[in-house]
């Protein structure tokens, strides 16, 4: 399923990001999450997809989220206040990552856990899927927390200017069929590239509306 826009609503999405933008914070413990304020959304995904890419391309910028060379290493929750802080944006770690060791794993899923389910201003988290490989396992541990967590989430295929419009459709069309099944999936997909800045307003307009 792909949700249409309005003009109003694709223009509310440019507005919101259209700077100013900035990193406030890295959290690697529950004592030091800042304060809400104000709507708060999250991007989580596997390591390598995409998602310090995307953060860049929907604020425009080249470095606000900066990815590291060694998949994995930022065990992290990073606070970014988006349009002069009308909205929070958090990048989570990024999951699925082999060489991660158990201790760092466990530690960062127990942060990841108390903050999900106690962050009342967060209102979405937005889940990136390359979509060269579709969901994996470890995307649906991570579909398993949210849904015990009761937090809405949406799915995003990235990368997908690597593939021809045909890969596209059945991706997509596998994705919704495993999402049609989570009891706190939001059903609309957006389908993306940062490259080639592929539905960007149709995902700025989707975190527009929900302020």
């Amino acid at each position: 399923m792909t949700e249409r826009f309005t003009a109003e609503e694709l223009a509310a999405g440019r507005r919101l990001f259209g700077g100013p933008h900035a990193f406030q914070l890295g959290v690697s413990g529950l004592e030091q999450l800042p304060s809400v304020s104000g709507v708060e959304i999250a991007f989580a995904g596997r390591s390598n997809v995409g998602k310090s890419s995307l953060i860049n391309a929907l604020t425009g910028t080249k470095d606000l989220a900066r990815a590291s060379n060694t998949p994995g290493r930022t065990r992290e929750l990073n606070f970014f206040a988006i349009g002069n802080g009308a909205l929070t944006l958090v990048d989570m770690p990024g999951y699925g990552y082999a060489k991660a060791s158990r201790k760092d794993i466990k530690q960062w899923q127990a942060l990841l856990r108390a903050y999900l389910r106690g962050r009342p201003g967060l209102k979405r988290a937005f889940i990136l899927i390359d979509a060269r490989h579709g969901v994996m396992a470890a995307d649906k541990e991570m579909f398993d927390l949210l849904d015990e967590a009761a937090v809405i989430y949406q799915l995003v295929l990235t990368k997908i200017d690597k593939l021809k419009l045909p890969e596209i459709a059945k991706v997509k069309e596998a994705t919704a069929t495993i999402t049609g099944k989570r009891p706190a999936a939001f059903p609309a997909i957006h389908v993306t590239s940062s490259e080639l800045g592929t539905g960007l307003a149709e995902l700025r307009a989707e975190i527009a509306k929900l302020i």
